[in-house]
């Protein structure tokens, strides 16, 4: 009777199985430079973010003048009541932010949409296009200002230039009158802001799949249909950036509205939110806790706007 031997074992099967590599630990340059890497910002974060609004929040409960710290006095809610009831310039600030907002989201917004959408598309000078539509971009509010204010102004501006050529006769004092100085200050903020949109969009649309157009195409879809029920919903996250940006860039204006408006004091007709927090607390009398009650309030507005648009997006999208 024949006994059948087992098989000698393959070279592979008798290897001893290889032992996981080790994660590297982290020396102590590694250690040193993360904490470096991550604790500078952070500290700058607290220091000239979170502890001055902080700050600003405990202040707006105060009466100071911003000199002695023994000169801080306890008022409760004062501020506050006082500023929703007994100082006139604070409802023209709040009306003529609204109007900022609302000029913002609906013309230099989707106007910087369009145009991203067009320059898309790879027309001739596109290159040409982009950079003179971007370069407001490129300056400062501040500086846009100047050069706003030269065009408005009332004796040798630009655009009294043009109208006097075309209508002799016609002087208009754009930043003086009280019922166009805003729509003045509109036009040259909106100048700036489509360059900004632009840009973040075509960003957006440098990214977006080209087939999606082409089927639609095929489906028959002309361009503005392929726009608003193709590229515009898949493109939904740079729409809620250019959202936030533009309800940011709504409320915090201050800038070209402090250059036009010739510094510190509110003219009629421009008063913002921004603009009276800088009067009290920068001011010939100043006003630190009363100013820092108006900020908590424009802090409060911009966390109530923001946080209530992206929280409905994100509920949308968890159902």
């Amino acid at each position: 009777m024949s006994s059948v031997r087992p098989a000698p074992p393959s070279p592979a099967s008798s290897a001893p199985p290889r032992a996981r590599p080790r994660p590297r630990r982290l020396g102590p340059g590694d250690r040193v430079f993360l904490t470096v890497l991550i604790g500078i910002p952070l500290v700058a974060l607290l220091v000239f973010v979170w502890l001055p609004a902080l700050a600003s929040v405990g202040l707006s409960f105060t009466r100071w003048d911003g000199i002695a710290l023994s000169d801080i006095h306890w008022t409760g809610l004062g501020n506050y009541q006082e500023i929703f009831t007994n100082y006139p310039p604070f409802w023209p600030a709040v009306r003529h932010n609204v109007v900022w907002l609302l000029f913002t989201a609906l013309l230099p917004t989707p106007f910087g949409i369009f145009l991203a959408y067009q320059l898309d598309r790879r027309i001739r000078f596109t290159r040409v296009y982009q950079t003179a539509i971007f370069l407001p971009m490129v300056l400062s509010l501040a500086v846009v200002g100047f050069i706003w204010e030269i065009i408005y102004n009332p004796d040798n501006g630009l655009l009294n230039g043009v109208l006097n050529g075309v209508a002799p006769g016609h002087h208009i004092d754009w930043l003086g009158d009280p019922d166009l100085n805003l729509w003045a200050v509109l036009v040259a903020s909106a100048w700036r802001h489509t360059g900004y949109i632009m840009i973040l969009y075509l960003a957006g649309l440098k990214g977006f799949d080209p087939a999606l157009k082409e089927a639609a195409a095929l489906d028959g879809a002309n361009g503005r249909q392929t726009f608003l029920r193709v590229v515009f919903p898949a493109l939904k996250p740079v729409n809620i950036i250019i959202l936030v940006v533009t309800v940011m860039e709504s409320l915090r204006a201050f800038d070209i509205v402090y250059v036009l408006g010739g510094g510190v004091g509110s003219k009629p007709g421009m008063e913002l939110l921004s603009l009276l927090i800088t009067d009290n607390i920068i001011g010939e009398s100043s006003h630190i806790g009363y100013g820092s009650a108006l900020a908590v309030v424009l802090l409060l507005v911009s966390l109530a706007a923001i946080g209530t648009f992206l929280f409905q997006n994100f509920r949308k999208e968890d159902q």
